[in-house]
């Protein structure tokens, strides 16, 4: 197992390189180039940037999070044939570069969705946080407004201006695409980019919806076992992955996370480990990974990836707000480097007893 941390990039990223250097077993980075809109080829040259630049601060690239999806594949229109092309060829400059994991979502209009981005918890550190009733009383065209006044100043991913610009418009565009049509355009989408991972050993790990069921009446398709299993066996090939998301699959506390690993032996080359606090249904907010500081058993969790044999990557997930830091909501430096060292310890305990 290797351990990363998100890393969006200099100039956008409130963390530098030489601080995630610092963290005790943290390897590498996931990252991504953030100004590149959905869509776009990535060009060969900024992807040798990155990764010359992160290799020179002692690191390495692990993984990208994510070469964004653009909404013609998704809805299926005449278009999705010219951004098919495009994604493979980012894809074929990523394989040629020596990066082989690929996190993505297929998640219409929004990528994540919360309440708050800054609810304040009794020991005063601040979290990410979810209220299905909060979200009901929201319009969605106002939704960007809505999470940007805790973003603290900086650009969300999933969330960026220029999307959101269109929002009214990405609403009509999915209008009239239900579960079954979202699912079949993903699986057109693998299907077609199969050729180029299978040559470049590219691992395309989808991210669970966040939350596990729709929102805004948008479709919602990878929430649980049952569909991660359906998409495992409608394209059955190793490259087809799951990131196993422990707080998007949590947000539905029906979903057993251990259960889940156990039945995606061999489909897991990416891990996002967190931590949640469930209040009632369709109320949650995120928590320090410490098992006793939120409602899941990270022991347990981290235990099922050992016993599948699981060797890929791992990122704590989003973190609390805590000793006065101001970051991208839920992407500081202070907690998600607790919460690596916690994870790396619970890895190290689980191989000792396994000798």
């Amino acid at each position: 197992m290797d351990m990363t941390l998100r890393w969006f990039g200099e100039g956008v990223d409130s963390v530098s390189l030489e601080q995630i250097r610092q963290i005790p077993g943290v390897k590498g980075v996931i990252t991504t180039l953030y100004d590149i809109p959905a869509g776009e080829v990535w060009p060969m040259e900024r992807i040798l940037q990155m990764k010359e630049q992160v290799e020179a601060s002692g690191l390495k690239v692990l993984g990208i999070e994510s070469v964004n999806i653009h909404d013609a594949i998704k809805v299926g229109t005449p278009d999705r044939e010219q951004y098919i092309a495009n994604y493979i060829t980012t894809l074929e400059r990523l394989g040629q570069a020596g990066i082989h994991v690929v996190c993505y979502n297929f998640m219409p209009v929004f990528d994540w969705t919360r309440s708050d981005l800054a609810k304040e918890r009794p020991d005063g550190s601040t979290v990410l946080a979810y209220n299905q009733k909060e979200i009901d009383k929201i319009n969605p065209e106002n939704m960007f407004q809505s999470m940007g006044e805790k973003s603290n100043g900086f650009e969300l991913p999933g969330w960026e201006p220029e999307r959101m610009a269109r929002i009214k418009e990405l609403f009509d565009m999915y209008k009239d695409v239900d579960e079954d049509r979202l699912f079949d355009n993903l699986v057109y989408f693998l299907k077609a980019i199969q050729p180029v991972c299978e040559t470049y050993d590219i691992k395309m790990a989808i991210h669970p919806d966040d939350p596990a069921w729709p929102v805004f009446g948008l479709a919602r398709i990878i929430t649980g076992k049952e569909r991660l299993l359906k998409l495992m066996k409608a394209v059955d090939s190793p490259f087809n992955g799951v990131t196993l998301c422990t707080g998007s699959l949590g947000s539905n506390p029906e979903n057993d996370i251990p259960d889940i690993i156990r039945s995606l032996k061999g489909r897991i080359p990416f891990a996002h480990v967190r931590n949640l606090q469930y209040n009632a249904p369709g109320d949650f907010q995120e928590a320090a990974h410490l098992s006793a500081d939120g409602s899941m058993d990270m022991y347990e969790i981290m235990k099922a990836l050992y016993d599948i044999g699981f060797d890929g990557i791992m990122r704590p997930d989003h973190g609390r707000a805590v000793w006065g830091e101001v970051s991208m909501p839920g992407y500081g430096l202070y907690d998600r480097a607790m919460g690596a060292c916690y994870l790396n310890g619970l890895w190290e305990a689980i191989c000792k007893q396994n000798r």
